[in-house]
């Protein structure tokens, strides 16, 4: 998917947790086929899970998640990964990697929800139970700053996707958002990344959030993208009222929902399908969305 990144096999995978973790030696290792983008995942075992990040700019994601996930956890509605074990640079593998507990559940499909008005309603539970821990931490989520951090490679976006898109009406969108106030709030934990690979559902019900590399505090409105990423419109709604936000964060998580997908979808086409169909629905929900609220 990337220039620069590494190849990871089940093998090197195997002999990092061999060498480092000898007790889990004997178990079963094996890939787990995901729409990540930026970890190779493998399942150990029955219960654990082994994450190695592909690419350099995730170098740091393991040492980050080690600081924060056992602190978060205490506040949570639903699981996030437990770490069990901090894996060194080995061999040819340059960086710090982690093996977590495994957490039941597949990522939800935007198209087969379940039951989206339930899962609409665990999802604000997640987001307003992580808005409501006290930030310790001094770093900022990685998509947690002004919209006008992101506004040059948006605009560009928008500009390589014309005549894929409706432009003009994206460009709409993002310029609304530029036009609220930013968030002037109080620091507040955001996870940032709340896309449907990064959520475990089991039987229509959020069972799981995974992947905090992306988690700090920011602008609240980081952590809406599920309301276009994955719900439809009428549980959007439901979504929307539960996390209790005002208009400007709405507007603001709409336009961020937006800037990812068309940055994206581009990125990804040839390389991860899903990855590219999930930005591609995420632009249209958006666009359709900001026009009903016109209307």
């Amino acid at each position: 998917m990337h220039a620069d990144e590494i190849i990871i096999t089940a093998d090197l995978a195997h002999r990092l947790v061999a060498t480092q973790f000898p007790p889990w030696s004997a178990l079963d290792l094996h890939a787990i086929d995901t729409a990540g983008t930026d970890n190779a995942i493998f399942r150990l075992g029955a219960d654990k899970a082994v994450r190695l990040c592909r690419v350099p700019w995730g170098a740091r994601d393991a040492e980050h998640e080690a600081r924060i996930l056992p602190e978060l956890a205490p506040h949570l509605p639903c699981r996030i990964p437990r770490i069990l074990g901090v894996g060194k640079p080995q061999g040819t593998y340059p960086w710090t990697w982690l093996v977590t507990d495994w957490i039941e559940g597949a990522s939800p499909e935007p198209r087969a929800l379940v039951a989206p008005d339930a899962l609409a309603t665990d999802l604000a539970a997640f987001v307003c139970a992580l808005r409501r821990v006290a930030v310790t931490t001094t770093e900022a989520a990685y998509r947690g700053g002004p919209l006008t951090d992101r506004d040059p490679l948006t605009r560009a976006a928008i500009n390589r996707l014309a005549g894929t898109i409706d432009a003009p009406a994206a460009l709409a969108v993002w310029e609304e958002a530029l036009g609220v106030p930013a968030w002037d709030g109080p620091p507040t934990w955001v996870h940032g990344d709340l896309l449907p690979g990064n959520l475990l559902a089991v039987d229509g019900r959020l069972s799981g959030v995974l992947d905090f590399a992306t988690a700090g505090h920011g602008d609240p409105a980081c952590d809406l993208l599920p309301a276009w990423t994955l719900l439809p419109a009428a549980s959007r709604e439901l979504f929307r009222s539960a996390v209790d936000v005002d208009m400007a964060t709405w507007i603001r998580g709409r336009a961020r929902a937006l800037s990812i997908a068309l940055i994206a979808l581009p990125y990804y086409r040839a390389t991860n399908r899903s990855f590219a169909d999930m930005a591609r629905r995420t632009v249209d929900e958006v666009l359709a969305d900001a026009q009903t609220t016109r209307a």
